[in-house]
């Protein structure tokens, strides 16, 4: 029987290229054991096995644009947090998960994981002038404790990034992984059958594929 991977569409995110990636990761995992759809519609959510949650721009219009969809924050807490399916967030659709976003004042997100999100203040006293907001390229990834999605991930992996705002968790054990860019950034986040990368999968080439491979056969 075929899964079917929800990747939501409200507005926001880099979808032609995380469809198409997921698509690939799929077809490694297995010829028609999933298919990929792009919806804006609450029940196709409710009948997917999985989800994902991309996020381009400000935390304040991703989380209006996900609000303005009739029904989509609700199809989306039943089947993630109460129906318990596996559920990944990428770049601001990461950011969407905490409690609280920063950007141009206090603006609260979905809450699944609390913790706030910030604008990213590199250390100048390392006196790298490419030291830049937005952290745009590839960096590694610190590993800080193994998760599922980064069986076959080596630590220190390069995967890409476009942001100026990161999440800051509050319970340590829902940080996964970090990158260094004038301190600590943090890249990866996790709590039970919710993650979320702030780097771009679908951009990453090999260490994307694999982490997309492995949230397709996730089993939390």
């Amino acid at each position: 029987m075929t899964a079917t991977v929800a990747l939501i569409d409200y507005g926001s995110g880099n979808l032609a290229s995380a469809a198409k990636a997921l698509a690939r990761a799929a077809d490694t995992v297995g010829p028609g054991k999933f298919e990929i759809v792009t919806t804006a519609d609450p029940q196709a959510v409710k009948d997917a096995e999985r989800i994902v949650l991309p996020g381009v721009g400000a935390f304040a219009d991703c989380m209006k644009g996900l609000s303005a969809v009739p029904g989509m924050v609700g199809a989306l807490r039943e089947k993630v947090l109460q129906k318990g399916a596996p559920f990944l967030g990428i770049c601001v659709g990461m950011q969407l998960l905490a409690t609280v976003g920063r950007e141009f004042g206090d603006h609260a997100g979905l809450g699944w994981i609390a913790g706030d999100v910030v604008k990213i203040t590199p250390n100048s006293s390392k006196g790298d002038p490419a030291l830049k907001i937005p952290h745009m390229g590839w960096n590694a990834l610190t590993i800080l404790q193994p998760h599922p999605l980064l069986n076959g991930i080596a630590d220190g992996a390069d995967v890409y990034f476009v942001h100026s705002y990161h999440m800051r968790p509050a319970l340590p054990e829902d940080l996964i992984a970090t990158t260094d860019y004038g301190g600590p950034l943090r890249a990866m986040i996790g709590n039970e059958n919710v993650a979320g990368t702030q780097f771009h999968p679908e951009k990453s080439q090999a260490a994307g594929l694999k982490l997309l491979e492995n949230f397709l056969a996730w089993r939390p």
